[in-house]
């Protein structure tokens, strides 16, 4: 085979040690081709000099774990282009496996240019992607931390979360800190809670703080309530972060939008990927108080400078969403050839894995996305709206079932934030009365298609009188 990359170099990674091959021609007679190097900072100096005196241009590196993180920072520091390989792909290596002979299989194979570099977005979206990640984790931690709570309520056989809609909010959080402190009295107790409280009545609330209360479950009870509020402190200083990170982020590309970049023209888009014939107005988003784990913080307005368009727009998407989208995959649409093709890398799209012309399997390919996870929950909220992309859900829904049917939307949704990412369009919903009437007109023409395949000829019937 021809070799398309002479200076190539492949890396196999591991927790403590990595393997390193090069060329042949690029080390003298005698000398190995392939070295270990040890994983800590020394090891990785060493290794990035070994190859740049090899003159090793490219590198393919497995992505296993986190192990590569450190190294790659390393390797694209030093002007070495990285490529990180799925190991699904280069799994199957000739013979016997070793760490020797995985990392000179991945050498030769990108030698040739059989490799294709995972996605990986810049390292200042790689930075905003590490605080979304560890504001979720947070998020997920306080969340357990309730959890405890109701078990320890439900021991001492205390309904509050049954009589309180959240018992995290401001009356349940009365409430438990009165506990805590020593009332026992459900009357006093019951008087606590906020005016604004329908969900029951002042004497359900009353029988359901009449327990037996327990030193043991008060204990578990009051830590995880200090748990609970310290993950609450954390995500907020992790919010700042966010924010301060955001802003650098809107000031970079302001500036670079400013320079001017030259726009290709959009693509024709099917259906209400984009929806150009009889839009509505842009609706205004009113603006509400965050609730439970949205940030205390607005952070649409920076999100709206860093992708040049208004994404909370969309139905379905909303501040959070945004934020993970952007903290994902950034806003250069330019990685992936076609909304077609990202939706393909999202997972969103049936596979066509084809056999002697036989259709072998159609199943969306496991990808494990965060963003396509969003989009999911995205398509699951839009289906409950009387707007297109609800028409659209409930339509497949009907003859595809909700899995399908969320899947379908979904893969709609990614072609528009492709769409606006890329274009910088102002998204406008389309009218619902004209899509429903385009649906309607191609039902017609596939039942007449059918007609007239089986030999008859429909005729519109008569309107009948009133």
């Amino acid at each position: 085979m021809e070799i398309v990359n002479p200076h190539a170099g492949g890396i196999d990674c591991g927790a403590q040690e990595h393997y390193v091959a090069v060329p042949p021609q690029s080390v003298e007679p005698g000398e190995p081709v392939v070295r270990c190097f040890s994983a800590f900072t020394e090891g990785l100096d060493a290794l990035v000099e070994w190859l740049k005196a090899c003159g090793v241009t490219t590198v393919a590196i497995e992505s296993t774990g986190v192990y590569w993180i450190a190294l790659c920072q390393k390797l694209e520091a030093a002007g070495i282009e990285v490529y990180l390989v799925n190991a699904r792909h280069v799994r199957h290596v000739p013979g016997r496996k070793t760490d020797v002979k995985d990392c000179q299989w991945l050498q030769r194979l990108h030698s040739f240019g059989l490799l294709s570099a995972s996605f990986r977005p810049e390292d200042m979206i790689c930075r905003l992607r590490s605080l979304q990640r560890h504001r979720l984790n947070l998020v997920w931690t306080a969340g357990a931390e309730i959890q405890h709570m109701q078990k320890a309520l439900q021991q001492m056989n205390l309904h509050l979360h049954h009589v309180v809609s959240d018992i995290t909010g401001v009356s349940g959080l009365r409430i438990l800190d009165a506990i805590l402190a020593g009332q026992r009295d459900a009357n006093q107790l019951a008087k606590l809670r906020d005016h604004r409280v329908y969900k029951s009545s002042l004497a359900q609330m009353e029988a359901a703080l009449v327990g037996d209360y327990r030193p043991e479950h008060l204990f578990v009870l009051g830590q995880s309530l200090q748990a609970y509020r310290f993950y609450q402190a954390r995500t907020q200083e992790c919010d700042v972060e966010i924010e301060r990170h955001l802003q650098q982020l809107a000031q970079r590309f302001e500036s670079s939008s400013a320079l001017g970049a030259e726009l290709s023209q959009p693509e024709a888009l099917d259906e209400v990927d984009g929806p150009t014939q009889n839009p509505q107005p842009a609706k205004r988003k009113v603006k509400r108080k965050p609730q439970a784990n949205e940030p205390k913080i607005d952070l649409a307005d920076y999100l709206q400078r860093i992708c040049g368009v208004d994404l909370t727009q969309v139905i379905g998407l909303n501040v959070l969403s945004v934020l993970l989208i952007v903290s994902e995959i950034g806003v250069d649409m330019s990685k992936w050839r076609s909304a077609k093709a990202f939706s393909a890398w999202l997972g969103l799209c049936p596979r066509n894995k084809i056999s002697g012309r036989k259709v072998l399997d159609t199943r969306t390919c496991k990808v494990i996305s965060r963003v396509a996870t969003t989009l999911r929950l995205a398509a699951q909220s839009v289906g409950r709206t009387d707007t297109a992309l609800g028409i659209f859900y409930r339509r497949k829904k009907g003859h595809l079932g909700p899995a399908k049917a969320t899947t379908a939307t979904a893969r709609k949704l990614a072609c528009l934030v492709y769409h606006l990412l890329k274009y910088k369009e102002q998204y406008r919903e389309p009218d619902p009365a004209t899509y429903q009437l385009k649906v309607q007109k191609t039902i017609l023409a596939k039942i007449q298609k059918q007609a007239a395949a089986l030999g008859y000829n429909l005729l519109p019937t008569a309107p009948v009188p009133a």
